[in-house]
């Protein structure tokens, strides 16, 4: 359902990475000014869907725009304590889009149904270290595996709200948040109710969250999180990755997620009994990437979350996430970087999800999630993606993305038959 999401073992790297810049040491800070970070990021966004099957009141969305993301992380003063700031302004301008065609998550909807010319936001955390732990207060971008922010249209989602982090022990970082608002992808307002992707009704207020991850080795790594999303339920979520080693240009890569979803309080979801999980492996080989997955939901909901990219699951893909109650589903795909051939920067990938046994008929009639799915739901989805990145020049970094999906369903699985191409071109620029 929600796009753009990385493969399962391209958010493990980014975790680590995540875990290594968050590491400095209070005692290493050389100011707030000296230590701080400046960028301007570009995006101009293309996307289009076509509704094969019809869907009631329009049969496509397209719309084109251009964000522009200012982003500053300011160092820390010099201290036992050091204090700073995160700071942050976005504007998304509208490029074409039109009546009918609107609604596609990179511009906001006026009164009147159109999408508007342009709109901005800008916004902040405060934030202190002592040794090598940060508190954090205000607007941010999260990556907890409960609760993760997304950036898969024009400009990223924001959520308001506490966060620490802490890396005081060798090899293990820690993480706690309680987050109270959220900022969807297409809207001005820092105080939207927290995103609940697939349930309908009322939403809890708040959702907070406690995890960490520890590397025994540089090849093997476990994560654990566990959530509390108010008057809903209680989320855990297990992820071990493993990297063996076959030799210089060879590698397997295993990457087990685990999620654990029960009602809690009110309800307000209903009764709520799930258990979803995923293995992936990747074999490497040179410049070639081979993955195969599968994914399983235990449950007569489906597997939701808070928060724009909060599953991380392997057969989460462009359009669909694969995660219908009851439903089991096969990944195989290949990814091909042409540095093999002289082509630095160009990478390839291609693959293809089947789904079967969606049952949503048992769901609680009194929660968000009767009648959202039928019986004997099925569907496929392939996904080609290419990407260049310019290694030098003018124009190094700047990134040029081409996605296409084909989302094949039938009426109980409910997402429908859709080809969706998206264009998406990046070009960040470091000011400080």
């Amino acid at each position: 359902m929600q796009v753009m999401k990385w493969s399962v073992i391209a958010l493990a790297v980014a975790a680590g990475s995540t875990q290594m810049a968050m590491a400095s040491s209070q005692s290493d800070s050389k100011g707030f000014i000296e230590d701080s970070d400046l960028t301007l990021k570009n995006r101009n966004y293309f996307f289009q869907r076509d509704f094969k099957n019809n869907a009631p009141g329009q049969n496509k969305r397209e719309e084109w725009a251009h964000g522009f993301m200012a982003e500053l992380t300011s160092g820390f003063t010099q201290g036992t304590v050091g204090v700073g700031v995160d700071a942050y302004g976005y504007l998304g301008i509208k490029l074409d889009s039109g009546d009918g065609r609107n609604n596609t998550g990179l511009l906001p909807i006026d009164g009147d149904g159109t999408a508007e010319d342009s709109y901005s936001e800008a916004g902040g955390a405060v934030k202190a270290r002592i040794s090598n732990s940060v508190l954090k207060y205000g607007e941010m971008r999260t990556e907890a595996p409960v609760f993760a922010t997304s950036h898969s249209r024009l400009l990223p989602e924001t959520a308001t709200g506490f966060n620490v982090t802490s890396n005081e022990i060798e090899n293990l970082s820690l993480e706690g948040g309680y987050f109270t608002a959220y900022n969807n992808r297409a809207s001005t307002n820092s105080d939207d109710e927290l995103l609940l992707n697939y349930g309908g009704g009322e939403v809890g207020d708040s959702i907070g969250f406690v995890g960490g991850s520890y590397s025994f080795s540089d090849d093997l790594s476990v994560t654990l999180y566990g959530s509390k999303f108010e008057e809903t339920w209680n989320q855990y979520y297990l992820n071990t990755n493993y990297n063996l080693s076959l030799s210089e240009d060879q590698s397997l890569n295993f990457d087990l997620n685990v999620y654990r979803t029960s009602d809690t309080g009110d309800s307000l979801q209903g009764d709520i009994s799930n258990t979803t999980f995923s293995f992936a492996t990747v074999y490497s080989i040179g410049y070639h990437s081979i993955l195969a997955a599968y994914q399983e939901v235990n449950g007569d909901t489906p597997f939701d979350y808070v928060g724009g990219d909060s599953i991380f699951l392997s057969n989460s893909m462009q359009y669909s996430d694969f995660n219908g109650a009851n439903e089991k589903s096969y990944r195989a795909g290949y990814t091909y970087d042409w540095t093999g051939l002289g082509v630095p920067g160009l990478t390839t990938m291609a693959t293809y999800v089947k789904g079967t046994g969606v049952d949503g008929t048992d769901a609680d009639v009194l929660g968000g999630y009767a009648g959202l799915q039928g019986k004997g739901g099925k569907h496929s989805e392939t996904n080609l993606d290419i990407k260049y990145v310019f290694q030098d020049g003018p124009a190094k970094d700047l990134s040029v993305r081409f996605r296409q999906a084909f989302h094949y369903a039938n009426d109980a699985q409910g997402e429908g038959d859709i080809h969706e191409f998206r264009v998406i071109v990046d070009y960040p620029l470091s000011v400080l």
